[in-house]
């Protein structure tokens, strides 16, 4: 039985498809800190994640407030 696994996190080049933006827009609100993430580790093997359900509520936030200025 093989059943796909939804992925709990996004990579930032996944998380930036999802969202339909640029990969450079998306490390841009990460770093102004408009966009939900969890860095994973530490030093220079730092992984950013974007939680699917985080992303997802931002989202509808984001549509109801009229978008990131």
């Amino acid at each position: 039985m093989n059943e796909a696994i939804s992925p709990l996190a996004l990579r930032p080049r996944e998380a930036a498809k999802a969202l339909g933006i640029s990969a450079r827009h998306l490390w841009q609100l990460t770093k102004d800190g408009h966009i939900p993430c969890v860095r994973v580790g530490c030093g220079k093997r730092k992984t950013v994640l974007y939680p699917v359900a985080d992303l997802q509520a931002w989202l509808t936030q984001q549509a109801k407030k009229g978008g990131v200025r």
